[in-house]
């Protein structure tokens, strides 16, 4: 068990995943700006569009790829808002009695809400539940064998 949870704690970067005592009034700007897509295809449906969409739209600054504001340190808190870059992410769970595996080579996320240390609550679109449409989703470090996240805090320009 010990050598399963140190390639785990490697493999996510070591994040505490802990939730911030409070979030700030940009990342609530994010995340009630990304709810109100529920259902709907932002842009041409990609999982990075939702990103690009939230951050323009609030005259954020990043990249234009996959740097989506300040990387947080492994320590930091998550608050909603934030934007997790999964690369070569694989989850293997049990839901009602089967077991499913999903597989994230490169995939871009909002977290909606912090249930606990190492689980919270996503948006995402361009994936195989929800398909172009932004939809939510739990997302659980335990759950994850392989691949590694980076998490972001937007940053105003």
């Amino acid at each position: 068990m010990n050598r399963i949870y140190l390639l785990l704690t490697l493999l996510i970067g070591n994040y505490a995943f802990s939730q911030c005592d409070s979030v700030n009034e940009l990342n609530t700007k994010i995340v009630t700006l990304a709810e109100q897509k529920v259902g709907k295809k932002v842009l041409r449906g990609e999982c990075w569009d939702l990103a690009k969409y939230v951050l323009d739209e609030n005259n954020c600054k990043w990249d234009g790829l996959y740097i989506y504001g300040e990387e947080l340190s492994k320590s930091a808190c998550l608050m909603p808002g934030d934007i997790v870059q999964f690369k070569n992410v694989k989850l293997k769970y049990v839901r009602n009695g089967q077991t499913f595996q999903e597989i994230m080579t490169h995939h871009t996320a909002i977290i909606a809400e912090v249930k606990g240390e190492g689980d919270f609550v996503i948006l995402h679109q361009n994936t195989g539940q929800f398909g172009k449409k932004v939809g939510k989703s739990i997302f659980r470090t335990s759950e994850m064998i392989k691949g590694s996240i980076k998490i972001y805090r937007p940053v105003s320009n």
